[in-house]
């Protein structure tokens, strides 16, 4: 039996794995030591052995409460990925899988490769999308950003600014086929009231790195959008700076919760300029969101800021408060949606494609509110 994590999003730390009824590992720490939860591995020689694999580090992880009713996800050929038994036991985590194959990978949850990013936005450009870099990272990767329509209105949505949590890519790959499906008449109506501003990861060095929240320099990125800098947080300053350039009427970050198993929406009520006028659009964006897709709802979610509490170095509430802008987070569960669970698949890439496409009808409701 061969466990490894040296590849593109790779993590996990071998300590014993000459037992496959008892490997034993630890998750590396991101960048900075301070955080650590997302894994990624590989295992081989494994066709029909009851394999468990023993995470023993896993109350030290950045949230051990999200271990609580989640389940790996697993796939033979990186394409499908489902779920296994796991259980979280004395502070290990603890997954059981029998491969029918000879060799598994093993995730937190579906990875979204490098290479496949480059796809994405190489079917973008086709299909009549405008791609430039905006600079580079730490590690030297390119900041991509892609730009569709010519409406008035400047609308940005933005993901993966913590790179573990890679649902928001697979999000955007919904978003994006939507907006640019030629035979979508809404894509049409919306493209000729909008210029959509898409960066669909904010953190390729993190991503590349496997970590769960943090750049090549141990920055969270979603900490630093009041004081961004080239030294430390290059993927934030280059993105703010050309939303200065541009406007912001609408501003959508696209991330993923640990803990909570639901979709939801989070917003900037704690910013100074928040307004009621501001909070009634808000509501509606989420009022149609659920209608259209149902994996979305409105009971769960954060609790919300006191007037003038709001953290401003997070891009939401600084985007809505420096533009004057409709600022929202977007939040995908880890784990499954409690409110429609698969039992096979839980929350899966599938579903998050569908809730991105389906962001398109929410946003057609408030675009003329902006």
């Amino acid at each position: 039996m061969h466990v490894s994590s040296n590849f593109d999003a790779g993590n996990i730390e071998v300590l014993d794995a000459s037992d496959p009824t008892n490997v034993r590992l630890a998750i590396r720490n991101d960048a900075g030591d301070e955080h650590k939860q997302w894994f990624f591995f590989r295992a081989v020689g494994v066709r029909d052995i009851d394999c468990v694999f023993r995470i023993e580090n896993a109350k030290d992880c950045s949230y051990p409460k999200a271990w609580d009713g989640y389940r790996a996800v697993a796939s033979y050929d990186r394409e499908e990925w489902f779920r296994v038994p796991t259980a979280y036991v004395d502070g290990q985590l603890v997954i059981r899988h029998t491969p029918l194959t000879d060799s598994v990978w093993l995730a937190y949850f579906a990875p979204y490769s490098r290479e496949r990013h480059h796809d994405l936005i190489a079917s973008c450009q086709a299909a009549g999308a405008t791609h430039e870099v905006l600079g580079q990272t730490l590690d030297g990767d390119d900041m991509d950003l892609l730009t569709i329509g010519d409406g008035p209105a400047p609308i940005w949505v933005i993901a993966r600014q913590h790179p573990g949590e890679t649902m928001a890519e697979w999000w955007m790959e919904g978003f994006l086929g939507r907006l640019l499906d030629p035979d979508d008449a809404l894509a049409k109506k919306m493209l000729a009231k909008a210029t959509f501003h898409v960066v669909p990861n904010m953190n390729p060095d993190g991503s590349r790195r496997g970590h769960l929240r943090v750049n090549a320099c141990g920055a969270n990125l979603n900490r630093e959008w009041e004081t961004p800098t080239m030294e430390r947080s290059p993927e934030v300053k280059l993105v703010r700076d050309r939303m200065d350039a541009t406007g912001v009427k609408l501003c959508l970050d696209v991330h993923g919760d640990e803990e909570l198993p639901y979709n939801f929406i989070a917003g900037p009520e704690g910013t100074p300029s928040w307004t009621d006028a501001r909070e009634a659009v808000r509501q509606r964006f989420a009022e149609v969101y659920e209608t259209v897709n149902p994996d979305f709802q409105r009971v769960h979610g954060y609790g919300r800021d006191e007037p003038g509490k709001a953290n401003m170095t997070m891009c939401t509430s600084q985007t809505a408060e420096r533009y004057g802008c409709l600022g929202m987070t977007l939040e995908m569960p880890f784990k499954d949606n409690a409110d429609a669970p698969d039992e096979i698949f839980g929350w899966s890439p599938e579903r998050c494609r569908m809730l991105g496409g389906a962001a398109l009808n929410a946003m057609a409701a408030v675009i003329d509110a902006l």
